[in-house]
């Protein structure tokens, strides 16, 4: 899906706003919860207060953020799932949404019959950092140190079975190493273990990581993605860092619970969009390695759709442990 499709197919989409019915127009009434499944300071995070901002500066309801971490996004998920479809509980999650259905053999909601899908918000990529006492510059060092100290190197995510995890299993598969995966609740505390030294090198967003890399706290080692970061142009991509082929990219989207009238689904859509259009907002999220995405709902579903199948097979090919 290009964004170019995406933004045609959201003015599609908002072309009935004229005629919203009264429910959608008094929406909201009240504050709004928006639950964001993992710990505060990571990506997720800082995209969900950047949309929550601007949601209340335009619709003059508070938007407030409850970070709900836990099971890597299952026990936040699981919130929005049980709460009443009336538009005052959102979601704002990230790949780990596609990538849980893989990796556990129960979860205590259904993807698809439990939500109501709003629209995608976000696409990016992550970062490969290191704590600034580790050896090592470039991935082609990384690789060298690792199959010289094989297990002792380790990685930190925000938690078994997330999209940074998966990247880091996917980048010992694809160099050809063996290192040690450190979860955390979060991405905020695998990024604070790293500057503590706690850990040697970290698989996380760009946007909790820019700071600290141009502060000279951490070494950015390369990008997950099929491109550079204009924020940080010097860092280069592991692709192009002698593991051709290597690409995960991640982004974030909005949803309900099931059962959300179509016409607030609607408005919110229409929000949400204002609030990623508008240039301080876009401004921001580009600065930190995030490019505005505005989908129809139909088309984030299909995107999901396509996500978990792909998370599965990725998870199968590397024999990632399934957990409960």
């Amino acid at each position: 899906m290009t964004r170019r499709r995406s933004l045609s197919g959201a003015g599609l989409f908002l072309a009935g706003l004229l005629a919203l019915p009264a429910c959608a127009q008094g929406w909201p009434a009240r504050p709004v919860r928006i639950i964001v499944p993992f710990a505060p300071g990571g990506g997720v995070d800082t995209v969900a207060r950047l949309l929550a901002q601007r949601l209340g500066e335009q619709t003059g309801s508070p938007f407030i953020v409850d970070n709900r971490p836990g099971g890597g996004g299952v026990a936040g998920t699981a919130m929005v799932a049980k709460a009443a479809g009336d538009g005052y509980t959102l979601l704002v999650s990230a790949p780990e949404f596609s990538i849980n259905p893989g990796m556990r053999s129960k979860l205590p909601y259904d993807p698809f019959k439990d939500f109501t899908f709003v629209s995608q918000l976000t696409e990016g990529q992550f970062l490969l950092a290191a704590h600034p006492s580790v050896p090592v510059k470039t991935v082609g060092q990384l690789v060298a140190l690792a199959k010289q100290q094989p297990g002792k190197l380790n990685y930190g995510s925000s938690g078994t079975g997330g999209i940074n995890h998966l990247a880091g299993a996917l980048f010992q598969s694809m160099a050809g190493i063996r290192w040690t995966h450190v979860p955390f609740k979060g991405a905020g505390p695998s990024t604070a273990a790293l500057i503590g030294g706690e850990i040697e090198f970290v698989i996380a967003s760009t946007t909790g990581l820019l700071e600290p890399v141009r502060a000279g706290r951490l070494r950015g080692i390369a990008l997950t993605g099929s491109g550079r970061f204009s924020e940080l142009p010097e860092v280069p991509t592991i692709a192009e860092s002698g593991i051709p082929g290597y690409n995960v990219s991640g982004w974030y989207g909005l949803y309900g619970p099931a059962g959300v009238p179509g016409e607030i689904v609607q408005r919110l859509h229409a929000e949400a969009r204002r609030a990623l259009t508008h240039p301080e907002v876009a401004s921001r999220l580009v600065r930190t390695g995030n490019t505005p995405i505005v989908s129809t709902p139909e088309e984030f579903t299909a995107f999901i759709r396509a996500e978990i199948d792909k998370w599965i097979r990725v998870i199968k090919a590397e024999g990632i442990s399934q957990a409960d």
